[in-house]
Order: structure tokens, then sequence, then C-alpha cells
């Protein structure tokens, strides 16, 4: 990783673009310490990928953890066409899950 100075970069920037390109981060350091990163977008996509990743887990992580707990209801295939349809009424099954799930969070 290399630190360098806003008036460099631009004195500079083909240089340090290369660098970013090359998988050498650059920091610049600005005023107040409002610093920036370059980096090449290949490793920002990678970043942003993983971020992605992280978020996805966590969500699978609140969904194992609420089936654990009896916080799901499942259906069958057929169940699920039936509540495609515009007329569909939730059935007691949906029903006596909500009022469960309900009475669990008063």
């Amino acid at each position: 990783m290399i630190a360098t100075k806003q008036m460099d970069v631009r004195a500079n920037i083909k240089k340090y673009f290369d660098l970013a390109f090359d998988g050498e981060p650059v920091i610049v350091s600005r005023k107040e310490n409002r610093n920036v990163v370059i980096i090449s977008e290949a490793e920002y996509n990678e970043l942003v990928k993983a971020k992605r990743n992280e978020e996805y887990l966590v969500k699978l992580d609140e969904s194992f953890k609420q089936f654990e707990e009896g916080k799901t209801i499942s259906f069958r295939m057929e169940e699920l066409r039936e509540m495609e349809s515009e007329d569909w009424k939730p059935t007691s099954k949906v029903l006596d899950w909500m009022k469960r799930i309900e009475r669990e969070n008063e």
C-alpha cells in the first residue's frame, strides 16, 4: 500500500492509476483526514461482491435461526400455486401460524 499527497497524485496521476491497476492500493491524504483510496475496478468489484456475500450470509443465519425457533411455515408446491390466484384467501394453516407468531411477539 502506498500513501501519497493529493498534489503528488495530480502531478503523477498515470503513475498512481497504474499502481492501483497492478494491485497496489494508493492512499491519498487530504486535509481534515478526508483521505481516499485508489484501487482498481477489479479490486473494487471484489470488495462489493464480498460485502454482498456477507449480507447474504447474515440473512441466511437469521433465516436458520427463525427455522430453529419454529418461526417458519412450509408449503407444498400445490399450496404455493393456489396462492398465486387473485381470489386466494389465507387457509387455516396460514391463519393459525400468523396467530401463533403474533402471540410470541407480544
